[in-house]
């Protein structure tokens, strides 16, 4: 893309060490961000698996070109994309209250792998280019999304109950205050209590507030707790 940068393309000892320092700096910029966030993959993930994609990039070109071995260059990087998701894999759970957590991260993941394959082939436009619409992606887009989330009227909570009456009873208390039941999940708590949990997805379209809804829902009977999910 940039005619100024093919000398550096070549896999002369410069060019290694050009390709290996922005795989660091790349996927260190993405995993700060993460690692800010408190998720379990964070700084050093994300530069081990950048640099890996790197040095997997770097030596299927040095293979083809050096060593003269007649192979698909693009194979190698191929195994570490797919490879990748069984990283992914372990940082995504799911918590106590079926909710999943780690799509994100295991997503950057998955981009911070092809950040390093272009880094390792010299494709520095795309690596840099890539970064900074993840870091912008994590950072100002998260906000944003907070905010259109903040003023949608959709609220999703948590309930645990002692009996089955009062799961009706919740849902009675829902339609009396005029909120949509979206969505609802009955699950089972896994400790000594034998509590049942629901799941509830609802839709306030007559303006009930979040606080209104919990505190009239806790007031039932055999309820005892009721939260954000």
């Amino acid at each position: 893309m940039f005619d100024s940068f093919n000398a550096l393309r070549e896999l002369t000892l410069l060019g290694v060490s050009l390709r290996v320092a922005l795989a660091l700096l790349c996927g260190g910029a993405i995993g700060i961000e993460r690692a800010e966030k408190r998720r379990p993959a964070g700084f050093r993930t994300h530069i081990l698996i950048c640099l890996g994609a790197a040095i997997a990039a770097m030596t299927s070109e040095h293979l083809f070109l050096n060593m003269h071995y007649y192979l698909d260059v693009a194979r190698m990087g191929s195994g570490v994309v797919s490879g990748i998701g069984f990283i992914g894999a372990g940082t995504i759970m799911v918590t106590r209250r079926q909710r999943v957590k780690g799509l994100t991260t295991a997503a950057g993941l998955w981009v911070v792998a092809i950040v390093g394959l272009c880094c390792g082939f010299g494709f520095y436009e795309g690596a840099v280019y890539t970064s900074m619409l993840v870091l912008i992606a994590e950072v100002f887009f998260s906000k944003l999304e907070y905010r259109l989330l903040r003023r949608t009227k959709e609220i999703a909570l948590y309930a645990e109950y002692t009996k089955p009456s009062s799961l009706e009873d919740i849902v009675s208390r829902c339609h009396n205050l005029g909120v949509k039941i979206v969505d609802l999940e009955i699950t089972k708590k896994r400790d000594e209590s034998g509590n049942a949990a629901a799941l509830l997805a609802l839709l306030s379209r007559q303006g009930a507030g979040r606080e209104e809804i919990i505190r009239e829902l806790s007031s039932v009977e055999g309820v005892v707790s009721v939260m954000r999910a």
